[in-house]
């Protein structure tokens, strides 16, 4: 249910949008459906959006907002980033309330994930 004046929708570009969904997929569970060639979208995964075709990736370098996942288990999350072709670019670290890390997906998009759990 959409609510009035609060963020509805995000979206990513992508270089690959098949490798990014495979990504997400076999990362997080995500599923996807898709608009086309160069539209592909995903819902129920704390916020709704898509990702589309694009040369151009979302990185903090860049000046990108930054999605931060929450995690319960940050080591076997990054473990799993890893074996789904995701690049750890920034190992776990601690922060004050917690510890995270950050990654890119097959297409370059920068994420993080964090947990307030201790390892």
């Amino acid at each position: 249910m959409q609510e009035h004046e609060k963020i509805d929708y995000v979206e990513f570009p992508a270089n690959d949008i098949e490798a990014t969904k495979k990504f997400f997929t076999k990362t997080f569970g995500w599923e996807f459906a898709d608009y086309g060639p160069e539209y592909s979208s995903f819902a129920n995964e704390g916020i709704n959006g898509g990702f589309f075709k694009s040369n151009k990736k979302a990185t903090t370098e860049t000046g990108s907002a930054l999605i931060i996942f929450y995690s319960e288990d940050l080591e076997g999350t990054q473990e799993k980033v890893k074996d789904a072709g995701g690049k750890i670019i920034s190992p776990i670290y601690p922060f004050p309330g917690g510890r995270r890390f950050h990654f890119t997906e097959p297409s370059g998009n920068e994420f993080a994930v964090w947990s307030d759990k201790a390892d």
